[in-house]
């Protein structure tokens, strides 16, 4: 997949006549890959080029800082799941307080008509655009008239009772219900990090930690989750405690450590993703270390038990 970004770069000679996408995708989820789809097939069947735009930094960062939500994706994991729909090309438009300002029909001349030359426009019902969003769907369609593009509004995507949305998931994740924010968005919700030293004491009551450091915002609670290892392509049951370990220390700094059930290679250094399955219990302090051990392995039981359920 190409990516662009304004206003550094070219849009590619091979992109013709890009029918796009546009919005922030945090996420990529059910709503997302929906479009997505609709996207590639429609692109395909014109012998045109399915094109997304995204923004980066995300807007509020940059208009309201202070109410600004953690994201659910890095923009590396954005790109890498919009290409992995199949979408030719990515055009990311550098957000600054300068860009905030310009009104909506200079947003369209500037970057729509003048740098991408797009033939379509698809966004959702709820989009707003330009200086405080000043423009709704019904202006892009009529500048779309007058610089000879067509412009398309895509409606919501529900699952069972809810409307599918990122910040809806944001919450979910924020609750720490993670098995229901992965039906939402159609997969596990995952971080990706890599192993870092921590202070071996895992491995010491017979359940080896692998210490993650994250550049993900958004993690669930504190507490312990069922959760998959991929390393290397390859998918790996395990459970997971995010918080501050109260029985063995009391720095009150943050961690996350992941035990792989079966697994004893060195992954110091390793590049992890980790998905979220299911919560299995806040964190709290033991009176020992033995009884911290029962139940790491009571909440390995469970975990096992999970994954046996879910074919893992």
């Amino acid at each position: 997949m190409d990516v662009i970004h304004f206003p550094d770069d070219h849009r590619p000679p091979r992109w013709k006549q890009p029918v796009l996408a546009l919005g922030n995708f945090d996420g990529v989820h059910r709503g997302h890959r929906k479009v997505l789809d609709r996207l590639c097939r429609v692109a395909g069947e014109r012998g045109v080029t399915s094109v997304v735009m995204t923004f980066d930094p995300h807007p509020p960062r940059v208009v309201r800082p202070d109410k600004a939500p953690p994201l659910l994706m890095t923009t590396a994991q954005k790109l890498e799941a919009i290409a992995g729909a199949g979408v030719r090309g990515a055009a990311i438009v550098r957000f600054t307080a300068e860009l905030s300002r310009w009104d909506p029909e200079t947003f369209v001349r500037a970057v729509l008509v003048d740098w991408l030359r797009v033939s379509e426009v698809w966004v959702g019902a709820n989009f707003l655009f330009g200086h405080d969003r000043a423009g709704n769907f019904s202006l892009l369609r009529a500048l779309g008239a007058r610089y000879g593009f067509k412009a398309e509004k895509i409606d919501p995507v529900r699952y069972k009772d809810f409307v599918v949305s990122s910040t809806r998931i944001r919450r979910l994740i924020s609750e720490a219900r993670v098995d229901e924010a992965g039906a939402l968005l159609g997969h596990q919700y995952f971080v990706d990090g890599k192993v870092v030293p921590g202070d071996q004491r895992g491995r010491t009551i017979g359940f080896p930690t692998a210490n993650l450091c994250t550049e993900n915002e958004l993690l669930p609670p504190r507490g312990v989750y069922a959760t998959t290892a991929t390393i290397g392509g390859v998918v790996l049951p395990s459970v997971t405690n995010i918080g501050v370990r109260p029985t063995v220390e009391d720095s009150g700094r943050l961690s996350i450590e992941t035990h792989i059930f079966d697994f004893s290679r060195d992954l110091y250094g390793a590049s992890v993703r980790l998905g979220f399955v299911q919560r299995l219990r806040d964190e709290r302090a033991f009176d020992s270390l033995d009884a911290l051990k029962q139940q790491i392995a009571a909440d390995c039981g469970r975990a096992r038990v999970l994954f046996d359920r879910l074919s893992l």
